[in-house]
């Protein structure tokens, strides 16, 4: 069984983006995507901290620390890019004006809810952002996630037991193992890893998994 790398995951994400599209990438590994979408098209990546129109990552040495997204990581800006207020940002993705908003999860429930700001640990730091504007503003949402945690545990479940941040909101969910298609009638599997079957992709998420027509 071959998994993905981030990169791979990234750039398999980026496929499913239609040109013209404006785009919220989330922090953490949705940001890659950015790296893989076609440089040929026309597509509007959006920070909730008010950009629209960023780029690629920046080489190390084209790094400008003046022009950082909502997680504080260095972007570029493509030519007609635009910078504005944080509320008007906001504004954008409550108004549904953002296509596909791709986001990272501690736990996604099969029907699609989604919970990725706390773990309900009474150590952890809560860090919602703009996570649940997004989960109920944009038109599609998308998971980017490792299917298993690092103690072996499915984080595609059927209920989740994290504070949830949007009820049956996400759309598509890829991991390192397999790419769900999610809604009120369950996970439905789009694609599988090379080496993984239906029956262990069942047994490693404790699912009744079927393949989607």
């Amino acid at each position: 069984m071959q998994r993905m790398d981030r990169e791979t995951l990234a750039a398999r994400v980026a496929k499913d983006i239609p040109e013209g599209a404006y785009v919220n990438l989330g922090i953490g590994l949705p940001t890659k995507v950015a790296n893989f979408l076609p440089t040929e098209g026309d597509f509007f990546l959006h920070s909730e901290n008010g950009i629209l129109g960023m780029g690629p990552a920046p080489a190390e040495d084209d790094i400008d620390w003046d022009l950082i997204n909502a997680g504080k990581q260095p972007v570029t800006l493509l030519t007609g890019g635009c910078f504005f207020h944080h509320g008007d940002s906001f504004s954008m993705m409550r108004g549904g004006h953002i296509d596909i908003c791709v986001m990272g999860a501690y736990q996604v429930s099969e029907k699609g809810d989604l919970a990725n700001w706390h773990t309900g640990a009474p150590d952890a730091i809560p860090a919602v952002g703009g996570a649940m504007d997004l989960a109920v503003g944009a038109k599609q949402v998308f998971v980017m996630m490792d299917l298993l945690s690092k103690t072996g545990e499915s984080k595609l479940v059927k209920e989740c037991s994290y504070p949830l941040t949007g009820l049956g909101c996400i759309s598509r969910l890829y991991t390192d193992l397999a790419i769900f298609d999610l809604g009120p009638d369950g996970a439905k599997v789009v694609e599988m890893v090379g080496g993984l079957d239906l029956a262990e992709l069942r047994k490693l998420t404790g699912l009744e998994l079927e393949m989607a027509a």
